[in-house]
C-alpha cells in the first residue's frame, strides 16, 4: 500500500529548506570524496595513501564528536550549522593552492598529498560538528507522526545526492581536471548556505551552566548503551561498514583491474549509491510494516556477500551490478537504522546520542577505508575485498544471535 506521509511532510517548507540545503552539501562532500580518492592515488600509485585520507578525516571526528554533540544539545543549532558549512568553504578553498598553483610554487607530488591531508585533518573537526546537527533538527520541524517519512526522505536526499555527487565528481575530474572540481564543490557549499539561512532558529532547551560537559557526554553514551536496540544498530553499521568498504578501492580497481578510466570511475563510484537510491524512494512510497530488526539483519549478511562479488569480479558492468546491488541492500539497513535511533532518543539528549552514532558512522566508514588500503597493502587489492565482505556476513550472525532486542524489533 502507498503511504501518503511523504507528500505531507513534503508541505512543510522548513523541511524542504532543510532537505535541499543537505542536498547542495552532501553533493560537494561526495564530489570532494570521489575527487580526492582519485587525485591521491595519481599523485603516488599506492593504494594505502588512499586509505590515509580517511585515517586524516575520522581522528579528529572521532575525538570531538562526543563534545560536539553536548555543544549541538547546548546551543542555537541553526547558527551551528551556518559556521560550519563556512568552515568548509574556507578549508576546501585552500585546496586550490596546490590545483592551481602546483607548477608555480614547484610542488611535488608527496608535498601536495600532505597537504592535502592536513587540510583533510581540518574538515574532520568541522564534520564531528556539521553530522549531527542536521537530523537534531529535523524532530523539531516535523511532527511524530511524520518523523518516521522524514527520516526516510532525509535519507533519499543523501543518496540522490550522494550518486549525483559521484558520478559529476568522475565526469568533472575527466572534462574539466582537478582545479575546476574545486571551484564547483565551493560554490555548490554557498548554495547550501543559501537555504540554511532560512531556517527558524532552534534554541536549546538547557542552560548552559546547569550541564557540565563530562556529565552531558556521559549522559549520551549511557542512553545509548541501556537501548539494545540502538546499540546493536550502531555496532552492525560500524562493524559491517568496516570491513565491507570496497568503494575505498574503487579507484584502483577502475585504473588497474577494470581499466575504466575516469569517467567509468565516477560511474562506479555511484553504483551503491544508486541502489540504496532506488530501494530509499520505493520504501518512502512502500514502508516496511514489521519485523524490521529481522530484514536488518538480513540485508546486512547479504551486503557482505554484493562486496565478496565485487572483490571476484572482473568485469566492468558485473562490478557495477554488485556494488547497485549491495546498496539496495544497504539503503533498507540504512533507513531501519536511522529510524531506530530517532524514534528511540528523547529531544533533550537527541544531539549527543547522534554524536555517538556519528562516530560510528565516520569510524566505520573512514577507518574502513583506512583499513581498506592497510589490507589492500597487505593481501593485494582483490583479497582485502573479499575479506572484508566475509567479515561483514560474520558480524551480522553474530549480532544477530547475541542481540535478541534487535532481532525482535519493529516500529
Amino acid at each position: 500500500m502507498i503511504s501518503l506521509l511523504p507528500l505531507k511532510t513534503l508541505q512543510n517548507v522548513e523541511f524542504r529548506n532543510l532537505l535541499t540545503g543537505r542536498f547542495f552539501i552532501v553533493l560537494a562532500f561526495r564530489m570532494l570524496a570521489t575527487l580526492l580518492g582519485w587525485w591521491v592515488y595519481q599523485l603516488t600509485k599506492d593504494p594505502f595513501s588512499i586509505g590515509l585520507i580517511g585515517l586524516s578525516e575520522v581522528i579528529p571526528a572521532v575525538s570531538c564528536a562526543l563534545y560536539a554533540g553536548h555543544v549541538i544539545d547546548m546551543n542555537e543549532k541553526k547558527r551551528l550549522l551556518l559556521i560550519c558549512n563556512y568552515v568548509y568553504v574556507f578549508l576546501i578553498s585552500l585546496l586550490m593552492i596546490p590545483a592551481f598553483f602546483d607548477v608555480d610554487l614547484h610542488f611535488t607530488g608527496h608535498e601536495i598529498t600532505y597537504f592535502i591531508y592536513g587540510v583533510i585533518f581540518f574538515t574532520g573537526i568541522a564534520r564531528a560538528f556539521i553530522g549531527p546537527i542536521v537530523p537534531s533538527m529535523i524532530p523539531k520541524i516535523v511532527k511524530k507522526v511524520n518523523l518516521p517519512s522524514a527520516i526516510t526522505l532525509n535519507q533519499a536526499t543523501f543518496l540522490v545526492s550522494s550518486v549525483c555527487g559521484h558520478a559529476a565528481g568522475g565526469f568533472l575530474i575527466g572534462f574539466f581536471g582537478v582545479k575546476w572540481t574545486l571551484v564547483v564543490i565551493v560554490s555548490l557549499l554557498l548554495i547550501a548556505s543559501l537555504f540554511f539561512w532560512q531556517l527558524k532558529q532552534q534554541v536549546s532547551e538547557h542552560k548552559k551552566d546547569e550541564v557540565k560537559v563530562l556529565e552531558s557526554m556521559r549522559e549520551g553514551i549511557s542512553y545509548i548503551f541501556k537501548t539494545k536496540e540502538i546499540l546493536g544498530a550502531l555496532c552492525l553499521d560500524m562493524f559491517a561498514v568496516l570491513f565491507g568498504g570496497a568503494v575505498a578501492m574503487i579507484p584502483v580497481f577502475a585504473t588497474d583491474i577494470l581499466k575504466s578510466g575516469a569517467e567509468g570511475f565516477g560511474l562506479l563510484n555511484a553504483a551503491s549509491d544508486i541502489g540504496s537510491m532506488i530501494i530509499i524512494i520505493t520504501l518512502s512510497l512502500v514502508p516496511l510494516r514489521k519485523n524490521q530488526g529481522k530484514i536488518l539483519l538480513a540485508v546486512v549478511a547479504g551486503f557482505g556477500l554484493c562486496i565478496i562479488g565485487f572483490g571476484l569480479s572482473h568485469y566492468y558492468w558485473l562490478s557495477f551490478m554488485f556494488l547497485v546491488l549491495s546498496g539496495m541492500l544497504d539503503g533498507i539497513s540504512v533507513v531501519i537504522r536511522g529510524t531506530i535511533v530517532q524514534l528511540k532518543t528523547p529531544d533533550h539528549i537527541r544531539g549527543r546520542v547522534l554524536s555517538v552514532n556519528s562516530i560510528f558512522i565516520m569510524s566505520s566508514n573512514e577507518m574502513g577505508q583506512f583499513e581498506s588500503g592497510v589490507m589492500a597493502k597487505l593481501l593485494g587489492v582483490v583479497r582485502s575485498v573479499v575479506f572484508g565482505g566475509s567479515m561483514t556476513v560474520l558480524i551480522a550472525l553474530i549480532v544477530g544471535s547475541t542481540n535478541r532486542k534487535l532481532r525482535k524489533m519493529q516500529y
